[in-house]
């Protein structure tokens, strides 16, 4: 079947999210053919090129939403005359109303969820962030599932996107000084939220430039007949703007529409606008939950990467019949050569061990039973049968035997009883022996001893304050623990949150101070940097730590800790995002911002290394059979299947009088358009969009931005 891949951000490019798993999906599909559509977040991801694309990618689209661009050329004019400026202000009008009576309704909803007590950002609108135990979005239907605004945010949204392809310059319209007095009126129509009641000048331009963004896909032509049109199945990697052209393609053509999300559009954010004005974080959640709402509401199916992703979404409305948890795809292959060589080392010292100790009860003398000494066979009988023959009686000769044989028999019972339960003892002991010098043999032949490793981006809501005081905690129960921190500082925050945390370390281990000569591994705590030149490979980095430990406070689906499954490592993990879905049962969990419980169950997998060892092989087995690129590769290869068979194109074909034409369409039909309507002239693309299906070989000349400035 014929795929449209929509991404954002990621895939073909070289960098940015969900490249990786994209690229493993496309190659594990090869006998169906994939159209990518990718929208660009800066000029630097694009000036970085593409991944090297398989042959069953035939076409290639790309368009920037990292720069505004005005788009009035793409049609040779810009949105004038009364009527296209009355159409643009009314459909805008429904969309800013829907926005902000929805976030109305929102902010009533997380005044009833009330206020988390883990210090997750929060504010009197919208509530916590949910990645906390105590606030994480319920299984109910959210409020943006209102079938009255959905209704009126969809209309709006299609209405837009059919002006955008009929006048073109829907851009600029969206940054004029209209669109602006939209929100303003909107603002003040009664039930809208009340913080947006008083909202500023300045933050309703911030709202628009927000929302303008958000919407630049509409102007795009990837929606036509002969683009997204033409699929059998469109697949947005992504919800938002990822999702938009498919959304379009499913409204206009009937394309069916599979959704996949590893993080969700709201819930970034409301991490992204913490710090922003009451007004701009209750509108734009609104925003992004209302568009959401529509996405979900029109997709066939909706895959999650996990349960936390899909609380979220169904907080967000979608429908739970459509749900389908598939879990990403990770390389398993690479830390297979590692477990194999701990393994073998492992066997190798358990075996020498074992011959050792067999030569050495070889050697020893056998040792003397305890078992209580057995009547000689008969003797009692004689006894008895003596003692008998004294008075004289046959009656009182054979009561004696009996008694006699019934001692005997008892005493040889209890005898073979004691045997028993020694050796049984005596067996247990030593399988006990052996277990706990083979776990010992096993953290020797991998190096790990008393080390913690944390592998992970370098900023604040990893939280490794919290894990260096309650390292200093472990160090006072394990002298000899060591803890290695690896990973790569995330822009001039995580620099600035890094530095903070070195001078923390050398405060609390003075010993490890930034003079320190000693090699990182003789230090109490190393700080290393992933990826650098003399860095050690991500799988060497685990497999040389006893316990891989995560302190995040906020965190989605946390890969590092797949990693150490794959590696065959116990795990101490804070009970954020889908940390206890990941690792189900096969590591301890602790609450976040306690580094107290975290020293206490760091402490007891260091000084327990049988317990160690077996989650650890639970964790590997947990991890292969959930976690795999096969297995991704074949759920959603199931997934299209059950798309298109219940979602199926059906172009009607007429002969010249206009009657249907049977078995016109046969399935292997791949031709782009529309056959019973009039035929209107195909849109030009705009110009700030390319259509190519090879990477450019140097950066080419980029437009100049309208309205904003370009960060790279």
């Amino acid at each position: 079947m014929r795929i449209g891949l929509l991404t954002e951000g990621g895939y073909p490019y070289v960098s940015g999210d969900a490249r990786l798993w994209c690229d493993r999906l496309v190659r594990g599909l090869a006998r169906h053919e994939f159209r990518v559509y990718a929208l660009s977040r800066s000029l630097r991801q694009e000036d970085e090129g593409w991944m090297p694309l398989p042959p069953q990618v035939t076409r290639v689209r790309t368009a920037p939403l990292w720069t505004a661009v005005d788009d009035g050329a793409a049609h040779g004019r810009d949105l004038h005359g009364r009527r296209a400026r009355r159409r643009f202000t009314g459909a805008y009008a429904d969309l800013a109303r829907a926005v902000c009576e929805g976030g109305a309704a929102e902010g009533r909803a997380s005044r009833s969820r009330g206020a988390c007590a883990n210090g997750c950002a929060e504010d009197g609108v919208n509530g916590c962030t949910g990645d906390c135990a105590s606030a994480r979005p319920s299984g109910r239907t959210g409020d943006y599932g209102d079938d009255r605004q959905a209704d009126r945010f969809g209309n709006a949204l299609y209405a837009l996107a059919d002006l955008a392809r009929e006048e073109g310059g829907l851009g600029s319209a969206l940054r004029s000084e209209g669109a602006l007095r939209v929100w303003e009126r909107a603002c003040r129509t009664p039930g809208t939220v009340r913080t947006a009641h008083g909202a500023r000048v300045g933050e309703l331009l911030a709202v628009a430039r927000h929302v303008e963004r958000a919407l630049r896909p509409l102007s795009l032509d990837w929606y036509e007949d002969a683009e997204l049109g033409a699929v059998d199945l469109c697949h947005a990697t992504a919800g938002g703007s990822a999702a938009l052209p498919a959304l379009l393609a499913r409204h206009f053509s009937g394309v069916p529409l599979l959704v996949t999300e590893y993080g969700v559009p709201l819930r970034t954010h409301y991490l992204a606008t913490a710090d922003a004005p009451p007004a701009v974080r209750a509108l734009l959640a609104s925003f992004h939950g209302r568009l959401a709402a529509e996405v979900y509401r029109r997709a066939a199916r909706i895959t999650p990467g996990n349960a936390h992703v899909r609380r979220w979404q169904e907080h967000c409305g979608a429908d739970r019949a459509k749900l389908r948890t598939v879990y990403p795809g990770m390389e398993a292959s690479r830390f297979a050569e590692v477990v194999a060589d701990v393994a073998d080392a492992a066997e190798w010292a358990g075996s020498a061990e074992r011959a050792e100790r067999a030569e050495r009860a070889e050697r020893a003398e056998p040792a003397e039973t305890s078992a209580p000494r057995r009547s000689e066979p008969g003797g009692a009988a004689r006894r008895a049968a003596g003692a008998a023959a004294t008075t004289g009686g046959t009656f009182e000769r054979e009561a004696f035997e009996r008694e006699a044989f019934k001692r005997e028999a008892a005493e040889r019972e209890a005898a073979e009883r004691e045997a028993f339960e020694r050796e049984a003892f005596e067996r247990e002991a030593a399988e006990r022996e052996a277990a706990e010098r083979e776990s010992a043999a096993h953290e020797s032949a991998s190096g790990a001893g008393d080390t913690l490793v944390w592998v992970g981006r370098v900023e604040p809501a990893k939280d490794l304050v919290s894990l260096l005081h309650a390292f200093a905690e472990v160090r006072a129960h394990v002298p000899t623990a060591r803890l290695r921190i690896v990973g790569t500082a995330a822009g001039a925050e995580g620099r600035a949150y890094l530095e903070h945390c070195e001078h923390l370390a050398a405060r609390l281990f003075p010993d490890d101070g930034h003079e320190d000569t000693r090699p990182c591994g003789d230090r109490p705590v190393s700080f290393e940097e992933a990826g650098a030149p003399d860095a050690p490979d991500l799988a060497a980095v685990y497999a040389a730590g006893a316990v891989v430990v995560l302190s995040s406070v906020v965190e989605g689906f946390p890969v590092s800790l797949v990693e150490a499954m794959f590696c065959g490592r116990a795990t101490v993990s804070t009970d954020v995002g889908a940390v206890v879905e990941v690792i189900g049962g096969t590591g301890l969990v602790v609450p976040p911002r306690e580094p107290a419980a975290l020293a206490r169950a760091c402490v007891a997998l260091l000084r327990d290394p049988a317990r160690r060892r077996r989650l650890g092989e639970a964790a590997r087995a947990r991890a292969l059979e959930l976690f795999t690129v096969e297995q991704n590769v074949m759920a959603f290869d199931g997934l299209y299947l059950d798309v298109v068979s219940h979602s199926p194109r059906r172009r009607v074909l007429v002969d010249d009088r206009g009657a249907p034409l049977p078995f016109g369409t046969p399935a292997e039909a791949r031709l782009p358009g529309n056959w019973t309507g009039p035929r209107r002239p195909l849109r030009r693309a705009p110009l700030w969009a390319s259509d190519t299906t090879t990477p450019p070989a140097a950066p080419a000349q980029r437009p100049e931005p309208v309205g904003e400035g370009v960060a790279r």
